[in-house]
């Protein structure tokens, strides 16, 4: 095949520009507190060894796309004993939350720049023997130098925006020189799959597969934070809104205004999706005259609101309530994942800007663990019912964990799919 000239054009342009790039990304991880040695790993400097045995690479952007692929890797795992598993992605804040979670036999690293040098550093030391590409993270030379070492490939849970499509489809060459080193591409859903076709992606390669995002593994809990939580609320109902964007906080804390005239001591746990945004937040609760706690101020639950605005901890505060409400989805953002709650054992509440997670949240309506609401009235309404309605919310609990223990079956398929298409089982064999 024909190397496409933007593709030339791209190796010169980043041989040129890696110094500054690699200082660049560099400096953006020590900032954020990496260690030095850590950060060289942009540069394709490992900072740990290769284990011995077959290794498994999944290369994925930032945080969703990093913790999407958990419980994918855990299931690969039961089914190789012998194989090890290498994450690599590009944030701070994904390094942090997946080294917290990593499954057995699997280790972190930054990903290196898309450049010449950094990536044959990587390539050598590594040395994978299989590599799976998460979404849409498709760094150019990293694919096809992967590719020319005869590495099968993969790319799991694709998912392009449209504006992207359009693109690829006005450089039909270098999507099929891209898009052509794998060896099977899943899809999150049948239009993506579709939509792969029409940008020159192998028709006979590409399959509809589950969206990843929807089966992460269980996010972790601290046990004593849940004690101590629960000792501050006493009998207090309690129900969470979480990964809630800049305008949604307002219908949020108005419904809780509203239902606090009918459950005077009920508390709301209020986790924002960016916790930077604590003091904006804090600064609104103050606003429209609720009392609240911050857990960055190391308050106990206490108050009419209580501010959990810290990184990593979403786990604990589902296992505080029944009710959770997803934000992301008052507005059209997309949405967020309802399976982590149902996997908690709670029931979800959500706007209906769920495009993300459309075929998820289908199921989960279907099944009655999850329900969609218009506004700040109607999500009012509903977690009224749900509080002094006792059958309902705990039918809806009871429907939130069958979903998730009915996804697992799923998952296996996937994984199975993925250990045939990749030859992973011949060479586990053999190792």
């Amino acid at each position: 095949m024909t190397t496409p000239f933007l593709y030339r054009a791209w190796v010169a342009a980043s041989t040129v520009m890696l110094p500054i790039a690699g200082r660049q990304s560099m400096a953006k991880l020590r900032r954020a507190e990496v260690e030095p040695k850590r950060a060289r790993e942009k540069l394709g400097h490992a900072s740990q060894p290769r284990p011995e045995g077959p290794l498994i690479w999944f290369h994925a952007a930032s945080v969703g796309e990093s913790l999407s692929v958990l419980a994918l890797i855990d299931r690969m795992g039961r089914a190789l004993p012998q194989a090890h598993f290498l994450i690599t992605s590009g944030t701070a804040t994904s390094a942090r939350l997946v080294d917290r979670r990593l499954p057995p036999r699997s280790r972190h690293q930054f990903a290196p720049l898309d450049a010449p040098g950094p990536l044959k550093r990587f390539l050598n030391h590594w040395r994978p023997d299989a590599a799976l590409f998460v979404e849409s993270e498709l760094w150019p030379q990293m694919l096809r130098r992967t590719h020319a070492r005869g590495t099968p490939m993969a790319l799991i849970n694709a998912r392009l925006s449209q504006r992207s499509i359009e693109r690829w489809q006005k450089q039909p060459a270098l999507a099929g020189f891209l898009f052509g080193v794998f060896d099977l591409i899943l899809t999150q859903n049948d239009a993506m799959a579709r939509a792969m076709t029409t940008i020159n992606a192998p028709a006979d390669r590409v399959a509809p597969g589950i969206n990843l995002k929807s089966m992460a593994g269980p996010l972790p809990q601290d046990d004593d934070t849940i004690a101590q939580a629960r000792a501050a609320f006493g009998d207090r109902p309690v129900w969470i809104a979480s990964s809630t964007h800049p305008g949604e906080e307002k219908a949020v804390l108005e419904a809780h205004r509203q239902l606090l005239e009918q459950v005077p001591d009920l508390c709301l746990i209020l986790v924002p999706r960016h916790p930077e945004r604590g003091d904006e937040v804090a600064g609104l609760i103050a606003s429209v005259g609720l009392t609240h706690g911050r857990r960055t101020r190391g308050d106990m639950p206490r108050e009419q609101v209580y501010l959990a605005d810290t990184l990593g901890e979403l786990g604990t505060w589902y296992a505080l309530s029944d009710i959770v409400f997803l934000g992301g989805s008052l507005h059209p953002i997309g949405g967020h994942n309802p399976y982590e709650v149902a996997q908690a054992g709670a029931m979800v509440l959500s706007g209906t800007h769920v495009a993300n997670f459309a075929e998820t949240f289908a199921g989960m309506e279907a099944a009655g663990a999850a329900r969609l609401v218009a506004g700040t009235q109607d999500l009012a309404d509903r977690v009224a019912d749900l509080l002094r309605n006792d059958i309902a919310r705990a039918s809806g609990v009871a429907a939130s964990k069958t979903y998730a223990a009915g996804q697992i079956d799923k998952l296996d398929s996937i994984a199975e799919r993925l250990i045939t298409a990749l030859r992973l089982r011949e060479d586990s064999a053999d190792a």
